[in-house]
């Protein structure tokens, strides 16, 4: 759909690039007073993806909230890509969404139609993951910005953290990197037609598929790769499982064109902060150029999920993955602390 105003003129950041950094979070939450809950069995204090409260003995609810700026200029496929993040976190958990609130923001310039639209796409992949969309918030501001606030369900027992990855699992990545990249060079006209579709249905991809997947094997840990990066996330689940986790560089996969405009210095200000936060807890082993670096660095938006697994279960795991998703691929494995939580390798 072309409009007349440019959705992504509007903001000042774009999709995930907008999130404030990870370790900027650690010390702005510091010290709040919080009750206690021994039902509440994952909070924000584990750095995960959502809340996780358990009801009884068969089910536990899980909440979650994502929104950001537009990434592109369709306000339809805005809203789809929005509400895709936003649900992700659900699956990254292993449950499956049931309820969701719009959150809106809409700025004086941004006619009718146009909300309508970001709204419409909201509703069609909340609709694809069998979630209902029951009303939200909306307020009139500077820069437009949607998402959803979701809730979801899981088996306490069945509950997937991003802290509890297993020596001896091997790493599975589900969405290629780059995203960041891309959008920012997008932004200066640079990318071609093809690819800028590509990567906008990969945005709008749920990771539903990869969900519904994963949970019939024994998966140990799981994050979606999201505005933290590759690394950011990885970061977060070796600190927390207490485990190194090895990345294999010449594995991951990205978009080829990606590594071109890195080269040239299309490097989303969100790649900065997330150097800034985990560069201290990576290790380079081999000739890890800057431009993979920063590719590793490239805050996702609605990427894929990062699953630990044990080796042996996990091939079968892959290759169920790969039959609905080509583009999985095992990128590292998990191994007992050395001498820092990731080492980046070759």
């Amino acid at each position: 759909m072309e409009t007349a105003v440019k959705l992504t003129k509007l903001a000042s950041c774009a999709g995930c690039g907008a999130k404030v950094g990870a370790g900027t979070l650690v010390h702005m939450l510091k010290g709040f007073r919080t009750h206690s809950d021994p039902n509440l069995i994952v909070g924000y204090d584990k750095s995960d993806d959502a809340s996780v409260y358990v009801l009884d003995e068969n089910r536990a609810l899980i909440q979650t909230t994502d929104f950001f700026p537009p990434i592109v200029d369709d306000p339809f496929l805005y809203g789809q890509i929005a509400a895709a993040n936003a649900l992700s976190d659900i699956y990254a958990m292993g449950g499956e969404p049931k309820l969701a609130l719009n959150i809106m923001c809409i700025p004086d310039n941004m006619d009718g139609t146009m909300v309508q639209e970001i709204l419409r796409g909201g509703y069609d992949k909340a609709y694809e993951a069998g979630a209902i969309i029951t009303g939200g918030h909306t307020i009139h501001g500077a820069e437009p910005i949607y998402g959803l606030a979701v809730s979801g369900f899981v088996h306490p027992q069945k509950v997937l953290t991003n802290s509890s990855a297993k020596v001896g699992d091997i790493l599975i990545l589900t969405k290629p990197l780059g995203i960041g990249i891309l959008t920012t060079a997008a932004k200066a006209g640079l990318v071609e037609e093809n690819l800028l579709q590509k990567i906008y249905a990969q945005m709008a991809t749920l990771n539903k598929t990869a969900r519904d997947i994963m949970v019939k094997y024994p998966v140990t840990s799981c994050t979606d790769v999201t505005g933290f990066a590759l690394l950011g996330h990885g970061f977060e689940m070796a600190q927390g499982s207490g485990c190194t986790l090895h990345i294999l560089a010449d594995k991951v996969p990205y978009h080829k064109e990606a590594w071109e405009f890195a080269a040239m210095g299309f490097i989303p200000a969100g790649a900065y902060r997330n150097r800034e936060y985990a560069e201290k807890g990576v290790s380079l082993k081999g000739d890890i150029t800057r431009t993979m670096q920063d590719i590793l660095y490239d805050p996702q938006t609605s990427g894929g999920l990062l699953i630990a697994v044990p080796e042996k279960e996990g091939f079968k795991l892959l290759d169920k993955l790969r039959l609905q998703i080509p583009a999985a691929v095992i990128i590292g494995y998990v191994t007992e602390k050395e001498d820092n939580w990731l080492s980046l390798e070759i």
